[in-house]
């Protein structure tokens, strides 16, 4: 009842003349809006009470100006009301929607009684427990980790991120949380030890991932595109190279150790060359008071000893600074 009140509007007031058009740009938006009852009570509020809006509309003076002003005015509180929500409906729904990856031991993974474990099913449910809410695990593939935050099916993702400018586009990015560096497994009999012995070798990689996206560089410097096999999962990845189908696999440092020793045909690899990978807490790009949080979350982590603890029972060892040279956060 209210887009087909809206339109009607505009048009008699011939503010604008194809109806189609608005239902395209506006469908989404108004429906959304106004089946939020909180984002009503904020509109009605704000035009009631808001000497700016009524100072604006004095001074337009004419009938036609006060109307365009006005819509305006409501259409910006529209849009900043239907966004840095996350926090409050994350309360109201008692639950925490956090997704991970399972096949990236020993950050995401299956246990023996194959439940979800690692450093990054921790990190879901400390935060979980700090919201005081309960908490729902998402398993999600490597392609997966941006487009459910965009869609809303995940609230945040813990999955190994690296921040980059190009997928800040899309999404918004905590500090980091996680730092890596990447790193091959190779079959046994594939004769890599350096990372110059990968040339004419077969390479394989997770689809849509950064060791992926850095090889392709490479390989195609090599002139070896046709020898790259990407996979959907890192586990993928680990059998391929244990049944010999690819000579190397690209993962990340921390899961080399557990990899090795789970299958026999597979040895640790070369170090890849591109530079460290920084990881960060992924969340709704237009939600900044929600990305605070997350930065909160992961300072805490550090402080707490938390982010030290686990770290040593998954990974080993000292726990790598979550510092960039050079940068103060």
């Amino acid at each position: 009842m209210i887009l087909p009140s809206i339109i009607a509007f505009l048009r008699a007031e011939k503010i604008i003349s194809n109806a189609d058009f608005v239902c395209e740009v506006s469908t989404n938006l108004i429906f959304t809006i106004f089946s939020d009852s909180r984002v009503v009570h904020r509109i009605r509020y704000a035009i009631n009470s808001s000497p700016a809006i009524k100072l604006i509309t004095t001074i337009a003076g004419t009938k036609m100006i006060k109307k365009l002003v006005s819509m305006a005015a409501i259409t910006m509180m529209i849009a900043g009301t239907s966004f840095a929500d996350t926090l409050d409906d994350i309360i109201d729904r008692g639950k925490l929607r956090c997704g991970v990856v399972l096949d990236f031991p020993p950050i995401g993974f299956r246990d023996s009684n194959n439940q979800p474990a690692g450093f990054d099913v921790e990190y879901c449910k400390d935060m979980a427990a700090a919201l005081e809410v309960e908490l729902e695990l998402l398993e999600l593939t490597w392609a997966d980790r941006l487009p459910v935050i965009v869609t809303g099916r995940a609230d945040v993702v813990f999955g190994a991120t690296s921040d980059s400018l190009a997928r800040a586009k899309t999404v918004g990015f905590s500090i980091p949380y996680a730092i890596y560096y990447a790193q091959g497994i190779v079959n046994s009999k594939s004769g890599i030890k350096t990372f110059e012995d990968i040339k004419g070798k077969r390479v394989a990689a997770a689809v849509g991932t950064v060791p992926e996206q850095e090889w392709l560089k490479i390989a195609k410097e090599w002139g070896e595109e046709n020898l790259y096999q990407g996979y959907q999962s890192e586990n993928e990845v680990f059998l391929a190279v244990a049944q010999g189908k690819a000579d190397i696999g690209i993962t990340t440092n921390t899961a080399v150790k557990p990899i090795s020793e789970q299958y026999d045909t597979v040895d640790p690899g070369p170090r890849m060359p591109w530079t460290t990978d920084y990881t960060s807490v992924v969340g709704k790009r237009q939600d900044v008071s929600w990305l605070n949080y997350l930065n909160l979350f992961v300072t805490q982590q550090v402080r707490s000893g938390r982010y030290q603890e686990l770290w040593g029972r998954f990974v080993g060892g000292e726990a790598p600074e979550l510092r960039i040279p050079g940068v103060m956060y």
